[in-house]
């Protein structure tokens, strides 16, 4: 045999070895969950999502995601286990690898130690996420807002039906502005192009958490911040009379729970799942106990899924 012929034949027996190899694995992930006994949920503790509660001096962990991933662990039968997070480093606990979102584009960083199955604390499905983990069905509306305190001179437009004229019109009104914005996450100025609009973008030290913005704002931080659509709904109860709504950053978004890539069955199933709560009205009960006032702004997209099936 030629070294010509001979190299060939090792190539491909190389790349066979491969692909066998990544096919055990494709194949084999959602039962090496159920072998483990564990579906581990890696969670950023956010709105209603995922939080905690005092009760009696101990903190329980709490909402709608929380409650959503207890019970799909229950249908694989297997047991749950919480992995905390922030959002600069979720994605990496759940695919081994850090990542981040800078001068628009994806940066790959250091490799880490993988330590969950998926990730579900309101996650909001964006193009540069999808290039390094799969989304499950939506399951929640979202998108961006700009919030101001009531004693900013930035007054609320008037929504006029198109979403992107609206964005554009908020846009124009930030030049100049006071925006508190948070980066790797769905409020990263970035996404919107917000530093094409002059304003005067504000990133908070440390690691602040998502509901913290408006916190900030109220102790003169910056004249305003952006929020999506869960945060706002809770700081408008929270802070009634408080802070406004100014109008739309973003268009329409949704949030969905997150995968890696090579977890196509457990993706699958949970698909399935999502699906049969969605049908025997778990999830709207769910929808309604933590985030009841979701109907009034978004019920087209709820009497959808009622609708049609997933």
């Amino acid at each position: 045999m030629s070294g010509n012929i001979r190299k060939r034949s090792m190539a491909v027996m190389l790349i066979a070895m491969m692909s066998s190899i990544a096919f055990s694995a494709y194949a084999n992930d959602l039962q090496a969950i159920k072998e483990r006994g564990v579906l581990r949920h890696i969670g950023v503790p956010y709105a209603n999502f995922v939080s905690y509660i005092d009760q009696g001096g101990m903190k329980t962990l709490t909402g709608l995601d929380v409650e959503i991933i207890k019970g799909f662990a229950d249908s694989l039968g297997v047991s749950y286990e919480y992995v905390p997070a922030q959002w600069n480093n979720m994605i990496g606990k759940l695919t081994g690898r850090q990542v981040a979102y800078k001068g628009k584009q994806l940066v790959m960083g250091d490799k880490v130690p993988t330590e969950g199955d998926l990730i579900a604390n309101g996650v909001t499905i964006l193009d540069w996420r999808t290039e390094v983990i799969d989304y499950s069905y939506d399951y929640f509306p979202s998108g961006v807002w700009l919030v101001a305190r009531t004693d900013s001179s930035l007054t609320p437009i008037k929504p006029t039906g198109n979403i992107k004229h609206d964005v554009d019109v908020v846009k124009t009104m930030v030049a100049g502005r006071e925006v508190l914005a948070m980066e790797h996450s769905c409020l990263d100025p970035n996404l919107y192009d917000l530093y094409d609009t002059g304003a005067k973008v504000i990133l908070p030290d440390g690691e602040r958490l998502l509901n913290e913005m408006v916190p900030a704002i109220m102790k003169n931080d910056a004249e305003s911040t952006l929020l999506d659509v869960a945060d706002t709904l809770i700081a408008l109860e929270k802070w009634p009379g408080e802070i406004k709504v100014i109008g739309p950053i973003s268009e329409n978004q949704k949030m969905a729970v997150a995968f890696r890539k090579d977890s196509p069955e457990l993706k699958a199933a949970f698909n399935q799942y999502l699906n049969a709560i969605k049908k025997d009205g778990t999830y709207q009960a769910l929808v309604e106990k933590y985030y009841p006032s979701i109907y009034y702004f978004y019920n087209d997209y709820f009497l959808e899924d009622n609708k049609n099936d997933i």
